[in-house]
């Protein structure tokens, strides 16, 4: 990670820091009134092809001793009522803000995979990788609900891994490298700003349905 993008990641997390911080305790709150523990969900995931780190969420499942590859129609009987909201308006992800003052995510980059992926794929990741994994991202900002609908698709997780593999990771990677190649402090505030204006929207289109 340069200097640049690192004292961009530092000033836009301290200035984001008394809004994302009110909503963390919100919603670690709201979990603790509706929820039993763990209110986290941490886990393993890869900032290099060889380095790993804890990645931090709001738990949106319920707890199960055998979990693991990434989450599709198969696991959907798991997700919990409030988790369903938290992924819809990706507010699963606020503590990743402990990440990146970590310097273990940027706001910006590919999304950090599972070791089991980067180690099935060494070739994709060892290019992927290259950036430092992010919060967001172009792959998280125009492929994220089109790799939701496809996973809701399937009903096994030999199926959910399939489809993941020769659908989704390829399709991910051509965005991040895609990145890669233009990444800038100006590129990182524009698909931060675009992330925020997405999940806004979003969120108002499904109170406008709703109503």
């Amino acid at each position: 990670m340069t200097w640049q993008k690192r004292l961009f990641d530092l000033t836009l997390a301290l200035i984001l820091l008394p809004i994302l911080g009110t909503l963390i305790l919100v919603v670690l709150v709201t979990l603790m009134f509706t929820e039993e523990r763990p209110y986290f969900y941490c886990a393993e995931r890869m900032k290099t092809p060889t380095q790993s780190f804890r990645l931090w969420k709001f738990r949106t499942m319920t707890v199960t001793q055998d979990d693991s590859g990434v989450s599709g129609g198969d696991k959907e009987a798991r997700i919990t009522r409030i988790g369903r909201i938290l992924r819809r308006t990706r507010g699963d992800e606020l503590p990743q803000l402990w990440n990146i003052f970590r310097g273990d995510l940027s706001f910006v980059g590919p999304r950090p995979p599972l070791r089991e992926y980067v180690e099935r794929f060494p070739e994709i990741y060892a290019q992927v990788l290259r950036s430092r994994p992010g919060a967001t991202g172009l792959a998280s900002l125009y492929y994220h609900h089109r790799e939701e609908r496809l996973l809701a698709r399937c009903d096994t997780p030999e199926e959910t891994d399939r489809v993941y593999c020769e659908v989704c990771i390829p399709a991910k990677a051509r965005l991040d490298l895609m990145y890669q190649r233009k990444s800038s402090p100006c590129y990182d505030f524009l698909i931060v700003w675009k992330t925020i204006w997405r999940v806004l929207g979003r969120k108002k289109k499904t109170a406008t349905t709703k109503s």
